[in-house]
């Protein structure tokens, strides 16, 4: 059966109520419609959890955006709690802008002050709550710091670095950086010097220019407070920051390439009526622009570029600007190949020469989390994350000799670190207790003993205040999403929950918490997964199987906090519902359980991807009773790509899929994500090849459906566009493809998700029922 490849969003709505109210029966003791049109409704119906999370400077009060569930607009708002104890107070939108604290800003070494930018203006906050307003123009100043002493605050203002004092007094213009090349002298030699000399010699006019253009330059010098920095041309400067002594400036610098092709991203539905291109990113492979960095002296105007040393210079190497040392102008700067294959960190002198203090290396690529995780504990004493052992974890190492110290070690990660305003202790976020869960712990600088902080099971996430003796948390588990809760930092203290967001409609529904399952791989790798089986949702199973494939490809979602795929958490339940026992698998590539995993698709995406998930399947079948010949899955974007493999590779294992926002030629995506993991496409067409859905289009034999936005920036329409043109040349008939005229790659509109996931829906009735037919012997024309 071919089917139509435009199939529009009302084809099949008779269909809609007949297929819902099998689930509509299941709940209707509790009054809950699970439905698709309903949990797609999202949001609105979940609820909107607690964000944009941040402390006043006195640690007073907490602040955060939300969405009240008893509130009658869908708009989310900003609040503000007492540490102390209290209930949220709700800040009207006239003055919430104004006195929500900035979401970032810089301390002076004291902590007393702190420089933040509101609304494109500098303001400095004293530990009292005392506001001062520095600047008000109409131009946007960024990036604001404060001098050592915390009398004078810095700022970034049409691109160069500006100056005042907080009590008042004179602004200061500190740089002058150029986006050219230094101007040449006049040549002195060769045939041109020869001929500047006999015009010179030769005439008073040029004579008296040459001595006018002294003149000027002599007046101009004595006029001019700064001397021009020339960067050269492409280039741009992407941060700022001022050394402890206030005469030097680390400027981070992105160069921009000219030449790169982009790929046009038309937009059809528009006020306009014509159709509007974009241009977006150019591919993997094309020509790439670098990181750069540069050390400026304040009172010379000198401009001392920062050079990997010999032994790294053999390749392109992109450079991120840390920080400065808290008392001395030495600064930590991170060095990253054009490869990917390492990650170096420096000490930079003044002079911009480098002194290497770390590396890591890895045969595949750098990563893991925490991997720009790096700072001064003291002059000469840093700390970093990295995944030396196989598992990121936190070190320090001390800068005059010696091998860098472990803070933490074993098979679990460190995912966040917070030196303590003392700079004795780090607070960490770390995974020890479970794959799935993450908790706060402290533990002292020199090392030793750590001590959990929050007790809640599940997942928490915590914002600590400006002096750490309060912790703000966002705590979850896989069935309720993000509420706030405050608590004193000190172990054996009880969190006070702050938010409730569930809808009361939300909190009808049937939902469970997913156990997590975990099971050995072929090749002996534990992989762990969510389970939704049908008798945890009051239902029969009807021996079908179903696969959800989470994207982004290095994510976590087999855990025990709130999913971000909070619908496909509901369409899970739905499936369950409905006989289907259904699979959440955190595959090869995934976050969470080392490095092994994370690179375990190096040179091979669709490969031991994809197997952990038919190793999957014959867990399903051997443990949960499912039919080896019914099972599907489906998934967006990497999951998307995971579910093409799995329908043109493994056609015996998966009868269905429903490939969302797919990948299906990765010589096409961007360059950052692809290039890590399969190297450049013309010198490693072998991974390229191997890994490419497109090339195994041949394979299809069961049904699929496939979907896709078509102004998606990230995943181009063209992919899915180029692979259909593939499945009509090569006479495939189960397929079809919908599309979704106004939709990027993360879908907003309701009605596109509620059509999408009819479509998946349908698909799974159709061919995973125990009445349904089975794999087609083939599948192409005749």
């Amino acid at each position: 059966m071919t089917r139509s490849l435009f199939r529009g969003a009302a084809c099949g709505a008779v269909l809609l109520a007949a297929w819902a109210s099998p689930a509509r029966a299941q709940t209707a003791a509790n009054g809950f419609d699970l439905s698709v049109r309903n949990i797609m409704r999202g949001p609105e119906l979940v609820g909107r959890s607690p964000d944009e999370v941040r402390w006043s400077e006195d640690g007073r009060w907490v602040y955060f955006r939300w969405r009240s569930p008893e509130a009658r607009d869908t708009a989310t708002h900003v609040y503000r709690v007492a540490a102390a104890g209290g209930a949220p107070q709700l800040l009207a939108d006239s003055v919430a802008d104004r006195v929500m604290p900035a979401a970032s800003g810089a301390w002076s070494r004291d902590r007393t002050r702190r420089a933040s930018e509101r609304m494109g203006d500098v303001y400095v906050t004293d530990v009292n709550g005392r506001e001062r307003r520095i600047t008000d123009t109409p131009t946007r100043e960024r990036m604001p710091e404060l001098s050592r002493d915390g009398r004078t605050v810095f700022f970034v203002s049409g691109n160069n670095l500006w100056s005042v004092p907080v009590e008042g007094g004179a602004l200061r213009q500190l740089t002058d950086i150029r986006t050219e090349a230094a101007p040449r002298p006049p040549e002195t030699a060769g045939q041109r010097g020869a001929l500047r000399q006999d015009q010179t010699e030769l005439f008073d006019v040029v004579r008296d220019r040459e001595e006018e253009r002294r003149r000027r330059e002599q007046v101009d010098s004595l006029r001019a407070t700064v001397r021009p920095a020339y960067i050269g041309r492409n280039m741009s400067v992407s941060s700022f920051e001022v050394s402890p002594s206030g005469r030097y400036l680390m400027l981070g610098i992105s160069e921009n390439i000219e030449g790169a092709q982009q790929t046009v991203v038309p937009y059809w539905v528009t006020e306009s009526g014509y159709t509007e291109p974009r241009n977006v990113r150019n591919k993997v492979g094309d020509v790439q622009g670098i990181e750069r960095a540069a050390i400026l002296d304040l009172q010379t105007s000198r401009l001392a570029w920062i050079q990997p040393d010999s032994a790294h210079t053999a390749r392109k190497v992109s450079l991120t600007t840390l920080a400065w040392a808290p008392g001395e102008d030495r600064a930590l700067v991170m060095g990253v190949p054009y490869d990917y294959k390492a990650r170096w960190l420096y000490v930079a002198g003044t002079d911009g020469r480098l002194t290497l203090v770390d590396e890591l290396r890895d045969t595949a690529w750098v990563g893991g989390p925490g991997l720009f995780t790096a700072d001064w504990i003291t002059d000469d004493r840093i700390y970093f994350v990295s995944e030396a052992s196989g598992y990121a974890h936190l070190y320090t190492r001390a800068l005059n000799g010696g091998a860098a110290t472990p803070v933490t070690s074993g098979q679990w990660e460190v995912t966040d670190v917070v030196l303590t305003p003392d700079r004795r202790t780090f607070l960490i976020t770390t995974s020890e207790t479970h794959p799935g869960e993450r908790a706060l712990y402290s533990v002292p600088v020199t090392g030793g003993t750590r001590t959990r902080i929050t007790p809640l099971a599940g997942w928490t996430e915590s914002i600590p205040s400006p002096d750490t003796r309060w912790l703000a948390l966002l705590h979850s588990t896989s069935s309720t999403p993000p509420e706030l809760y405050l608590m004193p930092n000190r172990p054996g203290a009880q969190p006070r929950q702050i938010t409730e967001s569930r809808t009361a409609e939300f909190r009808r529904g049937p939902w469970i918490q997913p156990e997590v399952v975990s099971f050995r791989a072929r090749d002996g790798q534990m992989v762990y997964a969510r389970i939704y089986r049908p008798r945890d949702v009051g239902a029969q199973p009807n021996g079908g199987g179903v696969f959800f494939v989470h994207g982004a490809g290095y994510l976590q979602n087999a855990h025990r906090g709130w999913s971000t795929y909070f619908r496909e958490y509901m369409f899970n339940h739905l499936l369950a519902s409905r006989g289907y026992t259904v699979m959440d698998v955190d595959y090869r590539g995934s976050a969470g359980y080392g490095a092994a995993v994370r690179t375990g698709i190096y040179r091979h995406m669709g490969g031991l991807d994809l197997t952990d998930h038919v190793d999957a399947a014959r867990w399903m079948v051997q443990n949960e009773g499912v039919d080896a010949k019914r099972v599907g899955l489906y998934g967006g974007s990497y999951g998307g790509f995971i579910t093409l493999m799995g329908m043109f590779t493994e056609p015996e294992t998966f009868r269905s899929g429903a490939a969302l926002r797919s990948v299906t030629d990765w010589a096409h995506y961007n360059h950052w994500y692809t290039s890590r993991i399969l190297n450049l496409p013309q010198t490693d067409t072998l991974a390229y090849r191997r890994s490419s859905p497109i090339y195994f289009a041949e394979g299809l034999r069961g049904d699929l459906l496939m979907a896709h936005g078509m102004v998606d920036t990230n995943v181009h329409f063209q992919d899915i566009v180029r692979l259909s043109q593939r499945l009509i040349e090569l006479g495939k008939t189960n397929w079809e493809l919908a599309v979704y005229p106004v939709e990027d790659h993360a879908f907003v509109r309701a009605d596109s998700w509620t059509d999408e996931y009819r479509r998946i829906y349908e698909l799974f009735e159709r061919t995973l029922r125990p009445e349904s037919p089975g794999l087609p012997v083939g599948n192409s024309r005749e």
